[in-house]
């Protein structure tokens, strides 16, 4: 399995230089920008921080700040988290637009309050990235994964291991309100349907946190017949199963979301009894991508409106190799440096497959 991510990544930079080869004239700013970026500065402000997932985001964008500033790539970096009020983030978008900041990376707490703020911030000439969040104001360029295909993934992995015969499906969503939250729950709605046999017997918010995820299927269980697949959004797998364990239910497939407590239960679990399910979800450092973009754009490299980030997807074999690099309580993550954004951002104007991350030797 390793073998094949390894060859499935080369393949995938194969078809971007032949690409590129193909297409010198239709886009010839392929590489990294080189214009200076040495007094620029750029903040993120991101919506929440109240889970693992959050929190490992925003040490990788600060670490990769730091690194960026030392090579002399910027001038420096900030955050701001607005503890999920849409209000407090649109004030501290104004502020950070008064403080002279000349890009912004968004993670936005909803996908059209903050129109406003990041439209005057868009005004003054400053270059606005909102990422992993379905911002509609235009003016914004847009770092996101396809969600259409991370629910697809996980109706598909149901499938091959239930087959179509009738199954009742929970589905474990994110946030009230949040446009990431919105848009993979519409990816559901749309991989369900490929599946008519398939019945949704209920729905939850877990706000992508395992103490939350517990307690919300734990107040649902009673009232659900036999719960034969979960479907989540990242770091609400481990407290639905202790849910369905506290409750004396058998644990069905839960799709996990790439958090070192949903791996090594899975690990446990399979040990135990053969349990097998799989897991996939953004990266933490999605947020490096986002400021890398930023940083290119500011650089003068021509960047195309939407950039696609692959999904991290782990399978049964695989599982050993990334736990390990997982600390506890933590989430998988990969960094993202400027050559490797460089690189996505040209796949995304080229139409061609992004480079994966490869699993672990």
């Amino acid at each position: 399995m390793r073998r094949s991510h390894v060859a499935a990544t080369a393949a995938c930079f194969a078809a971007l230089c032949a690409a590129t080869a193909l297409s010198g004239s239709a886009w010839a700013a392929e590489g990294v920008a080189t214009g200076d970026t040495s007094g620029k500065k750029i903040a993120f402000s991101n919506s929440y921080a109240g889970n693992s997932f959050r929190q490992v985001m925003i040490k990788s964008f600060e670490a990769m700040g730091e690194t960026a500033k030392a090579d002399g790539k910027i001038a420096g970096t900030t955050v701001v988290s607005a503890n999920n009020s849409v209000t407090e983030q649109a004030s501290q978008i104004q502020n950070l637009i008064l403080q002279g900041y000349d890009a912004i990376i968004v993670l936005a707490g909803s996908d059209t309050a903050l129109n406003g703020a990041i439209k005057d911030a868009c005004d003054a000439g400053i270059t606005v990235v909102a990422f992993a969040s379905g911002v509609t104001e235009p003016c914004a360029y847009v770092v996101d994964y396809n969600l259409d295909s991370y629910a697809k993934a996980e109706l598909d992995f149901v499938a091959k291991s239930l087959g179509d015969k009738p199954a009742n499906i929970l589905e474990i969503r994110g946030m009230a309100g949040d446009g990431f939250d919105k848009r993979l729950h519409e990816g559901v709605e749309k991989a369900m349907a490929a599946h008519p046999n398939y019945k949704k017997v209920g729905e939850v918010y877990g706000q992508w946190t395992a103490t939350v995820a517990q307690k919300e299927v734990s107040g649902l269980l009673p009232s659900l017949p036999q719960v034969d697949a979960v479907l989540t959004q990242g770091g609400d797998g481990y407290g639905a199963a202790q849910a369905f364990k506290a409750a004396g239910r058998p644990l069905p497939i839960i799709i996990m979301g790439n958090r070192q407590d949903e791996l090594a239960l899975w690990k446990e679990e399979h040990a135990a009894s053969g349990y097998e399910t799989f897991s996939l979800g953004a990266t933490p450092s999605v947020s490096q991508v986002a400021f890398w973009v930023a940083q290119q754009i500011l650089a003068g490299k021509p960047v195309p409106k939407f950039v696609e980030v692959p999904l991290l997807q782990i399978n049964q074999p695989d599982l050993d190799a990334w736990l390990k690099t997982v600390p506890d309580g933590g989430v998988v993550n990969a960094d993202y440096p400027q050559a490797l954004v460089a690189k996505i951002i040209d796949a995304n104007a080229m139409k061609v497959p992004l480079p994966g991350v490869p699993a672990p030797k």
